[in-house]
């Protein structure tokens, strides 16, 4: 990451935290969850902070700590991702002698932002950080990640027969767009904060008009 400093600014005002954090913030080579992904996340949850309040430090560090373990979408351990990364968020902010309390904080946001792992948040900074990054993964830029984590998988766009699984079970291991079905519309039912909520309603349908234009090509 040569580009450090002029990523941290993205952070702003934490910029001299994500100096410290960014380096250990992403891990693998998953384009759908690198540095932009952190600033798109960041992003979001800066405008639900906005409306909703919360601790904008603790939110900060879980950001940027959320995805530091890196673990494939298709791999057994995927379940355990957030816990793994929240292990490590509290390594990492214990060396740099943040207070017990915070770090906890911290961890239990990252713990429970997970979809796979289904747990519960319960700070407000947690519930902001779940929102922010479901944000990320519905609207335009859900879709794009949907289609390249799709062929980082080896799956298939779509079932040439069979697009919108009318006569077969859907498949998303196999299918890209079987995910908006199997996940991704479901995403915004469980969103946790009223401005989080907002912001998912808008990005629903523009994941609803990508699958739409999509069908008409096909």
């Amino acid at each position: 990451m040569s580009h450090l400093p002029s990523l941290a600014a993205a952070f702003a005002p934490h910029e001299a935290l994500a100096e410290r954090l960014l380096p250990h913030a992403v891990s693998g080579n998953d384009g759908s969850h690198d540095a932009a992904h952190l600033i798109r996340v960041w992003k979001n949850a800066r405008r639900i902070h906005g409306a909703e309040g919360g601790d904008l430090r603790i939110l900060a560090a879980a950001v940027l700590l959320h995805d530091c373990v890196s673990v494939e979408k298709n791999s057994p351990l995927r379940a355990q991702a957030s816990r793994l990364a929240a292990e490590r968020a509290f390594e990492l902010l214990d060396e740099l002698g943040w207070r017990t309390g915070e770090i906890t904080a911290v961890a239990h946001a990252i713990l429970t932002h997970s979809f796979s792992a289904n747990i519960p948040p319960e700070s407000l900074e947690a519930k902001i950080l779940q929102d922010a990054d479901r944000l990320d993964a519905i609207g335009m830029i859900g879709a794009a990640r949907c289609f390249y984590i799709a062929g980082r998988m080896g799956s298939g766009l779509y079932d040439p027969l069979d697009p919108l699984a009318e006569d077969r079970p859907l498949d998303d291991k196999a299918y890209a767009i079987d995910h908006f079905e199997t996940k991704l519309f479901k995403l915004t039912d469980g969103f946790q904060t009223a401005a989080g909520r907002a912001l998912a309603r808008q990005r629903q349908e523009r994941l609803r008009a990508v699958l739409s234009m999509l069908i008409e090509e096909i």
